[in-house]
């Protein structure tokens, strides 16, 4: 029965993530980042002033700092998208892949300027009369009723897509093979290692969640800027110990994105969506997670926010998935056959010793849990704008119990089951964003006319 289903769900990934949807996330990125005439990308400077708090006010709308918002939206995407999901990336569909992640991110950048942008000029109000920030926002807000259809869309899709099956079963891997086994613990049942582990985690998420975005985004601007610190300490050694080998590893790279010389009948399509898939679970650039937590974002400039928003996909994915993937190349571990987490610590571990495992055990722990924080808040928004803001409690119950459940169940029936989701969240968000995108320039206009 598990076969059978997981059959089903990986054909229905794999048709979703088909040519007509790659070309949307890419094109579509690749239309943004033209039709701004890489204007944002002049103002990065500005974006990270504005993220510092130089223009903060208490007065202006919203609920939690700039700041806040970029590491709420950092919590959910530096996480295993760059530790595990970088290992799949490279065992499935080799070092090429890592390339077309990072054009994944440049591009990005520009999606993630327009849609969180858009996040703040379109802000709706919930039956609580409390202002809200999110795709389905902004497209009810900005392209009216007849397009909410579109809004429930990703608004359901969300709701799937937002659960943390990866997070929590990669999270379970690591806590049995590198905490458990070695303590002779859990040997003959393993599944009970799994359910235990689910259990602790569940209690320690739940605490956190049930504060709202106000305790979530306090715990994420204290959590995130530990983490990749911690992560990219024990990275920056591994590259520094092996400099020499930069190089290679760098043209290795760009040799097998042209080539697909490390999937078998060098298939290029099949690693450019590979590394689009990993790159788009890394970043979420375009499946419109983001906005939710920037839509949050107390400001009265809408561009400061996509501003601000553009910074994610540079620190999650051409500073941490490229350092990560660096360490995987150098080490050569990724030719022995493992992936997921477990690739990435055995990396850490055979560079740096036992010292390595520890610190990257530590930080995987760290990365996983702060990504279920940020992933409970983008699934209570799709609840309360679906069935009203009382839905929140219900849904909090409801994903605490999922990540015990998630912690025993297989992982390739896991990336099916969010591949399928965040790809039915792509299509809500660059229809939208995509039609209201004149709007948007005509914003930034305005508001970059100031500086001229």
């Amino acid at each position: 029965m598990y076969n059978n289903l997981n059959k089903i769900i990986e054909e229905i990934a794999g048709f979703l993530w088909g040519t007509p949807l790659v070309v949307l996330l890419i094109g579509g990125g690749i239309f943004f980042t033209i039709y701004s005439r890489f204007i944002p990308f002049f103002y990065f400077k500005h974006g990270i002033e504005v993220l510092s708090g130089k223009f903060d006010s208490k007065n202006d709308p919203g609920q939690i700092s700039h700041f806040q918002a970029l590491s709420s939206a950092l919590a959910s995407t530096v996480g295993m998208g760059n530790i595990a999901g970088v290992a799949i990336a490279i065992n499935m569909g080799g070092p090429g892949s890592i390339f077309w992640m990072w054009i994944t991110a440049i591009i990005g950048m520009s999606t993630k300027f327009f849609t969180c942008t858009l996040a703040v000029m379109y802000r709706g109000v919930d039956d609580r009369g409390q202002i809200q920030g999110g795709v389905m926002y902004f497209i009810e807000e900005g392209l009216g009723s007849k397009f909410k259809p579109l809004a429930n869309m990703f608004a359901i899709s969300g709701l799937i897509g937002t659960l943390t099956f990866f997070q929590a079963n990669q999270l379970s891997s690591v806590v049995m093979n590198f905490i458990y086994k070695p303590y002779g613990l859990f040997l003959d049942n393993p599944i009970y290692g799994n359910l235990t582990t689910g259990i602790i985690i569940s209690f320690i998420v739940g605490s956190v969640i049930f504060g709202g975005i106000s305790r979530i985004s306090n715990v994420a601007s204290k959590m995130v800027p530990f983490m990749v610190t911690l992560y990219l300490l024990g990275a920056l050694i591994i590259i520094f110990k092996n400099i020499n080998q930069i190089f290679s590893v760098f043209n290795l790279i760009i040799y097998d994105a042209f080539t697909g010389s490390a999937i078998q009948g060098g298939a290029i399509g099949s690693m450019i969506i590979i590394g689009v898939r990993r790159g788009l679970f890394s970043n979420e650039a375009g499946t419109g997670t983001e906005t939710m937590a920037h839509g949050a974002a107390r400001t009265s400039e809408p561009i400061r926010e996509g501003l601000v928003a553009m910074l994610g996909p540079f620190i999650d994915t051409l500073i941490v998935c490229t350092i990560t993937a660096f360490v995987i190349l150098i080490s050569g571990e990724y030719q022995n056959g493992e992936t997921g987490i477990s690739l990435t610590i055995h990396c850490y571990s055979k560079e740096l010793g036992l010292i390595g495992e520890l610190l990257l055990i530590v930080a995987a722990i760290t990365f996983a849990i702060s990504t279920m924080f940020g992933y409970a808040y983008y699934g209570r928004k799709c609840a309360s704008y679906l069935f009203g803001a009382n839905a929140k409690v219900f849904h909090s119950c409801f994903y605490v119990s999922t990540i015990t459940i998630s912690a025993i169940i297989k992982l390739d029936l896991v990336l099916n089951i969010v591949d399928s989701a965040f790809a039915l969240m792509v299509i809500p968000t660059m229809i939208s964003t995509l039609l209201l995108a004149p709007k948007v320039m005509k914003e930034a206009k305005r508001y970059f006319s100031l500086f001229n």
